[in-house]
Order: structure tokens, then sequence, then C-alpha cells
């Protein structure tokens, strides 16, 4: 699976929706924040390689 960027967009119980970033499309992924790092909120930004996710400054 290629690297790609994510935005978070909103947080629902244990899980948090995840817009795509440079893309035209508008579908919304949700995964458990258990497996996002710790202290992440609605804006935080994502980058995705690898089963990881790490925050993007």
């Amino acid at each position: 699976m290629l690297p790609k960027d994510y935005t978070i967009t909103k947080i629902e119980g244990e899980y948090a929706y995840l817009r795509e970033l440079d893309s035209d499309n508008t579908d919304e992924i949700f995964i458990a924040l258990a497996l996002l790092p710790q202290g992440v909120d609605i804006g935080t930004k994502l980058h995705y390689e690898m089963l990881e996710y790490t925050v993007i400054e």
C-alpha cells in the first residue's frame, strides 16, 4: 500500500474519521484511536506508511 496523508475530521467514541489530504475523494475512513499516536485530535494531520501512522507537523 502506498504512503498517504490524512487529516482527522471527527472523533466518535473510540474511532477517528480520516479524510485523505490532497485528493478529490471526499470519502472518509474510520480507524480505532488505539492505532493512532497518543494525543491526536480533530484537525491533526497524519502520515500513513508501512502500517504505521505518524503525526505531521
